[in-house]
């Protein structure tokens, strides 16, 4: 039974009939928040996504300080890797890396198979944990990686410009990569199936590089293990979003991939997007988040350029097209927040 105080997030992801457009911004919980950055000296990054109750509390910040209409668990879309055995390390400035990344048939055999809940009981005590103290206040978010964004941190070792490595595997051992795809899938689906039992209202899949992909190789090495997921996923009526950033092409497969909400860059024209997929998904965005470096005049009417361009109607979760930097004065993040509170009513009469 729902009982939750403002369920609106949840509603417009199954495209009900809603009063206001809710919003929710990713990495909400995070950098540009000196209450985040004051935990944060406490304990490095990988020991605040371990300790469940240092991510509670770094969850539940931009509900309580910026207003937003969703939580989303504080962890990392690594964590998967790592506990399939691999070592992580977090450098300030240069992000994520692995020392020793996957390149070899050797080392996709060295991958343990997880089982979340001893594996990653960690993350799911947290989602456990965040939806005692929100106290059905608002829902709360579970995500991972897809397992296309994943890979390519696993071969490449660390971020990369070019992605000259896993690009080799795929064209050079194309079955190599598509046994650690099945394998990640398989993690995947379980992982999130393991978050919703802990308590998520709803999971995102951030397909953060499957932008690098040509049209063809997208569907091959991403599309398809994403929507294989998603069929996988142990859910009641909790919905499902996905967000290929970068990926302009094949708008009717991203829409019958499965999933219940579409997420979209700052690069696409939402009410095109709407157009072409009609109601088949709902979407979320897509506000270019360095929008919110600009006055508050500024902010209102970016804001209200996203409205007008998705249109009338339910079926919109307002986000920006990606992050919000961390160089942002929360204050910026909250205007946007009380304006889209105060003005988006006029698109749901």
């Amino acid at each position: 039974m729902n009982t939750l105080k403002n369920d609106l997030f949840l509603r417009a992801c199954k495209r009900e009939k809603i009063e206001r457009t809710p919003i929710w911004i990713m990495r909400q919980a995070g950098r540009y928040l000196p209450e985040y950055r004051a935990v944060r000296k406490k304990a490095d990054f990988l020991t605040m996504c371990k300790t469940p109750e240092l991510a509670a509390e770094v969850t539940l910040q931009p509900i309580d300080l910026i207003g937003v209409d969703a939580a989303i668990i504080f962890s990392d879309i690594l964590v998967i890797p790592e506990a399939m055995g691999m070592h992580l390390e977090m450098h300030e400035g240069r992000g994520p890396v692995f020392p020793s990344p996957i390149r070899t048939l050797e080392d996709l055999n060295n991958l343990k198979t997880i089982d979340p809940f001893a594996d990653l009981n960690y993350v799911l005590d947290a989602v456990s944990l965040t939806k005692r103290e929100l106290n059905d206040r608002v829902p709360l978010i579970g995500f991972s990686g897809s397992p296309w964004t994943l890979l390519t941190y696993m071969v490449e070792g660390s971020g990369s410009k070019n992605f000259a490595n896993v690009k080799k595997m795929i064209y050079n051992n194309p079955s190599l990569a598509h046994a650690i795809l099945e394998k990640l899938s398989s993690a995947i689906s379980v992982y999130l199936s393991a978050k919703i039992e802990a308590g998520a209202n709803a999971v995102q899949i951030f397909d953060t590089w499957g932008g690098i992909l040509s049209q063809d190789d997208y569907q091959e090495f991403s599309l398809q293990y994403v929507e294989k997921i998603i069929s996988e996923i142990t859910r009641k009526d909790e919905p499902v979003i996905y967000f290929p950033k970068g990926v302009h092409s094949n708008l009717d497969k991203l829409a019958n991939c499965g999933a219940d909400v579409l997420g979209l860059d700052w690069t696409m024209d939402l009410g095109k997007v709407r157009s072409e997929v009609g109601d088949k998904v709902a979407l979320q965005g897509n506000m270019d988040p360095t929008v919110l470096y600009g006055t508050d005049e500024v902010i209102k009417k970016n804001a209200l350029k996203t409205l007008k361009s998705f249109g009338n109607g339910s079926g919109h979760v307002f986000n920006l097209g990606h992050g919000i930097l961390p160089d942002i004065p929360p204050s910026n993040a909250k205007a946007l927040v009380n304006f889209i509170k105060e003005n988006s009513q006029q698109f749901h009469s």
